[in-house]
């Protein structure tokens, strides 16, 4: 294809006209995938952990509360591969000012908080017969809605993008998506794969996610997006009914080998050659690892939090079952930042019997009282910040420790 030239090109060879190859992967719909014996052995065992995670009652800790937990930290880490970063405490202040109508005057957390709006609304899809294309856009348009891109959101590319070279033209750059003019059936058939059930769901999801990654549909956003159709079929597909692992915590800590995964995926020639087959089984691998990592490490995670909670009871002494104390406990994993509030809200109780609850953790040392914008009381919960802070550290050391192992990507210090 030709590229008439950048007229802003800072150089003689950005304004002059050149050649680029955009890449059109094959729909998926028909395409052949041979699992090798290996292949299929390691998908099955990982979405057997994954429903054993799902399934497995945690000794304290509501399962609600740590859903919305993994979703806030997998929502950091897919921001993270964007290279959008915050750590713990500043996004749980600008989720609760969101929430309360205080205006916290941070883009890059509402960027941040975009990308929980997304997930969330992509599992609101689990439930639906089928995906559709207006689904994707709408997972897409909440991604980037409080964000200065939110003009962007929810309207699939009119003109050709790429990823890598110079940012100046499609000629060098690392990848060119497909022309335009192709996306939307190319969007249309990878709803109908979304929709259906050819393959494992494990699978699914992985070649769900690099199809969408190749396709490259919108302006800004992709990677955001791609990330949380993973979710959307995991659940959909009953692997992950109440909640998936962080799985984005640890393909942004492999950056080098997701990105060479999905450069394996766009094979060239026809979609039944081995080289075909082979760079699907790699993209494959890679997502399978990184899932089983995620399920590990979730489930040590929450082993962390039931101990935190009885810590936290120990400090209060005797508690009653079913009180405004007692739920605000169950519930605290997923509020590491909060007002009386946002307490009654998650609690279902009046704002009288959760501001109670709020001073007597206060009082225990459960909760650090804390000011959002000027003059807003509030409160933090130092454990639960300090034990998710060390939580994203770990999944960032490709050994899972970062004692033993650097971060490969940026992370919070650790408190």
């Amino acid at each position: 294809m030709s590229w008439p030239g950048t007229p802003g090109g800072a150089t003689r060879a950005e304004r002059q006209p050149c050649h680029y190859k955009a890449y059109v992967p094959d729909p998926l719909l028909g395409r052949p995938l041979n699992l090798t014996a290996q292949r299929a052995a390691d998908v099955s065992d990982v979405e057997r952990r994954l429903v054993k995670l799902n399934a497995s009652p945690r000794a304290l800790i509501s399962l609600e509360a740590l859903a919305r937990l993994l979703l806030r930290a997998e929502a950091v880490a897919s921001s993270f591969i964007e290279g959008l970063q915050i750590n713990v405490r500043r996004l749980a202040k600008a989720d609760v000012a969101s929430r309360t109508g205080i205006d916290a005057h941070d883009d890059t957390a509402h960027a941040v908080l975009g990308n929980v709006r997304a997930m969330e609304s992509a599992l609101e899809l689990a439930d639906a017969p089928a995906v559709y294309v207006t689904d994707i856009l709408e997972v897409h348009r909440r991604l980037l809605n409080g964000t200065r891109d939110a003009r962007f959101g929810g309207l699939i590319r009119t003109e050709q993008n790429w990823v890598g070279g110079t940012g100046m033209s499609p000629c060098g750059a690392d990848f060119v998506p497909p022309p335009p003019d192709r996306v939307h059936p190319l969007l249309e058939d990878l709803c109908a794969y979304m929709s259906g059930d050819d393959h494992p769901a494990l699978v699914q999801a992985a070649i769900a996610h690099a199809q969408f990654e190749t396709i490259h549909p919108f302006i800004d956003g992709n990677g955001r997006t791609g990330r949380a159709l993973i979710h959307l079929i995991l659940r959909r597909r009953g692997l992950a009914p109440r909640f998936a692992p962080p799985i984005s915590l640890i393909l942004a800590s492999h950056a080098d080998a997701y990105i060479s995964a999905l450069t394996a995926y766009r094979y060239e020639g026809a979609s039944d050659s081995p080289q075909a087959q082979e760079g699907m089984g790699a993209c494959l691998d890679r997502f399978v690892a990184d899932t089983a990592r995620a399920s590990i490490d979730t489930d040590r995670f929450g082993a962390t939090l039931d101990t935190l909670e009885r810590e936290w009871r120990g400090k209060l002494g005797r508690v009653r079952a079913g009180s405004s104390v007692d739920l605000l406990l169950r519930v605290l994993p997923s509020a590491p930042v909060l007002t009386a509030t946002t307490a009654a809200d998650l609690i279902g109780r009046s704002a009288q019997r959760a501001n109670d609850a709020v001073n007597q953790l206060a009082a225990a040392g459960v909760l650090k009282q804390t000011t959002i914008g000027r003059r807003n009381r509030a409160f933090e919960v130092p454990d639960l910040i300090n034990a998710l802070t060390g939580f994203e550290r770990a999944l960032a050391s490709p050994l899972g420790d970062t004692r033993q192992a650097a971060p490969a990507r940026p992370v919070p210090y650790r408190p």
